[in-house]
């Protein structure tokens, strides 16, 4: 549906290049949100600084890799899958740590919440750069359809540690603040990470009539939203937590 006007070692975008212009969007948007997040670190109470922190790592790594990507996808007309998963696999980890780091901050975050999440964040990137890429193709060939299906139960699995496991149980300790926080970025892993695992299957012929570039624009949008959603809506529960 949406394919990429290719220019030979330039980075001129193309003027109708959807994705290029979503890729820039997403550059710039991810600056300006980490330039906000560390002039607002200073103005949160301290036991929010360290996820203010955080949250201005994950929009500002997601930046720098933002600038090769867009770069890639203009000069080459291909999809960036590498840098992307380069990103996702320091981004998204960081994200869901958000959870325990507000967890701790309150004296209920355990050392196991961390693992769990971690752990199922990593079974949840691997498996979607295992079913994209095709890196594991000799050895267990598996289908990308497989390798959705592992994914997502990454993905069930934290959802399952945020709504009803015991990170969840921990939240309803938490202040006001820590409560509307925890529920925001809950919503923001169930219905916005909700993105991804569609875009995978438009880039992976798992659905008809859709193509590398509707994927790309779909994974922009996504970041976007979720990142830097994300960030905000602990800065939100921050500055209510006064």
């Amino acid at each position: 549906m949406f394919l990429p006007t290719v220019a030979a070692e330039t980075s001129t975008i193309g003027d109708k290049d959807y994705v290029a212009v979503s890729f820039w969007i997403a550059t710039a948007m991810m600056l300006a949100s980490t330039v906000f997040f560390l002039v607002e670190r200073n103005n949160v109470p301290e036991k929010w600084k360290t996820s203010m922190t955080v949250a201005a790592l994950v929009t500002g790594v997601a930046w720098y890799h933002y600038t090769y990507m867009r770069e890639h996808w203009v000069i080459t007309g291909e999809s960036p899958m590498v840098l992307r998963y380069i990103d996702w696999l320091i981004t998204v980890p960081l994200q869901v740590v958000e959870f325990y780091l507000i967890l701790a901050a309150i004296g209920v975050g355990t050392a196991i919440m961390f693992q769990r999440l971690l752990g199922a964040s990593i079974v949840m990137l691997v498996a979607g750069y295992f079913g994209e890429s095709g890196a594991m193709d000799s050895t267990l060939d598996l289908s990308p359809t497989v390798w959705w299906i592992i994914g997502m139960a990454g993905w069930a699995w934290i959802l399952y540690e945020l709504w009803a496991g015991e990170v969840g149980a921990a939240a309803e300790s938490g202040s006001p603040g820590v409560q509307y926080g925890f529920n925001a970025m809950k919503w923001i892993v169930t219905v916005g990470w909700a993105i991804y695992p569609l875009g995978y299957m438009m880039g992976n012929d798992m659905i008809d009539g859709f193509n590398e570039g509707d994927m790309n624009i779909l994974y922009n949008i996504a970041d976007l939203v979720n990142k830097t959603a994300f960030g905000m809506m602990i800065w939100y529960a921050a500055k209510h937590d006064e």
